[in-house]
């Protein structure tokens, strides 16, 4: 029988984790004030209307945001920080830019919490400081409007932001109950990953590695009567 190709169909209760990331300012903007301590410089615009509902699907294969758990807190990345989907459900936190912004269009003292979950394209018809906001080398993020409004006033429509994250997988593997060998897997597109291994008809774990070092393993988390199209949940969430 001919191995079958396999998409990881996991559905991961992964909690946002809030370290530190550093990177280059690529960001113009009017003042050269340096970002707080272990944070990015970045900018922000919002999209998607006032509930988010057109935020659905994306770059990384989410589906339904609202069925899958991540709500209105999601963002599309930039190229700079999309990675080709590498980033696909790395979590951020995310600050208005008092000292680069017009003031009056920051909320002061809150962040909020984003997960990724598309990609913003570039647009090279515009320079990146006029409407290109997305365009490399920018770090940018879309934000879906009720997240970005948490740190925005609506009328300003894009604002100097820091940033800071991490949490995107590294590496998934998988091992039925057949075996106690871990089969790697690898990234389909976004955040989906397949195997070529024959995995039909078998109880399966999952051993997921995120780009902090950590790894968690899913024992059994798929039962031996799986069929292609479900989804499984664990609530084995990575500190």
């Amino acid at each position: 029988m001919a191995p079958a190709r396999v998409l990881a169909a996991l559905s991961l209760a992964v909690a946002c984790m809030l370290t530190a990331a550093a990177a280059d300012d690529t960001t113009s903007s009017s003042s050269s004030s340096p970002a707080p301590t272990g944070w990015l410089k970045a900018n922000a615009t919002f999209y998607g209307g006032a509930d988010a509902s057109d935020t659905m699907g994306g770059a990384c294969g989410y589906g339904n945001l609202y069925s899958q758990g991540y709500g209105t807190r999601t963002a599309a990345l930039s190229t700079a920080l999309f990675n080709d989907g590498a980033s696909c459900g790395q979590c951020y936190k995310i600050a208005c830019d008092r000292k680069r912004a017009n003031p009056m269009f920051c909320k002061p003292g809150v962040t909020v919490t984003v997960t990724a979950t598309n990609f913003c394209p570039p647009n090279y018809a515009l320079p990146g400081n006029n409407g290109g906001w997305c365009n490399p080398p920018r770090p940018h993020f879309d934000m879906a409007q009720p997240a970005w409004e948490k740190i925005g006033v609506y009328s300003g429509g894009i604002i100097p932001s820091c940033t800071k994250g991490a949490g995107s997988i590294k590496s998934m593997d998988v091992k039925t109950s057949n075996s106690n060998s871990w089969i790697p897997m690898a990234r389909n597109w976004g955040a989906n990953w397949h195997s070529l291994a024959y995995l039909t008809g078998q109880m399966l774990s999952f051993r997921l590695t995120d780009t902090d070092g950590q790894t968690i393993e899913f024992t059994n988390v798929v039962p031996q009567g799986w069929k292609f199209g479900q989804t499984f949940a664990s609530k084995l969430q990575f500190k």
